[in-house]
């Protein structure tokens, strides 16, 4: 889930050729429920973002795993093993 426009997804999706639709929310409702529209502090200086945070939802719609604060670096294979489990 993105804050960012249709048009902007769409623009990512096709510059990094992804396969799979992308969702966003410029009116911050879902990323608030999800708690993942917080209060970021950037070298003293506060303004409102998305915390990287991934949620592995069952076709069921029950959350299976959270990754909170997520970094990058080695994601995917945190989330490939969570989906293995």
């Amino acid at each position: 889930m993105s804050g960012d426009t249709v048009q902007e997804l769409q623009k990512f999706r096709d510059k990094y050729k992804l396969n799979f639709p992308l969702a966003g929310d410029t009116s911050h409702q879902m990323l608030s429920a999800y708690g993942v529209w917080q209060e970021k502090n950037l070298y003293g200086r506060k303004s409102m973002g998305i915390v990287r945070t991934t949620y592995i939802i069952h076709r069921e719609g029950k959350i299976q795993h959270v990754f909170p604060k997520v970094k990058v670096e080695g994601h995917v294979l945190e989330v490939l093993a969570a989906l293995k489990s």
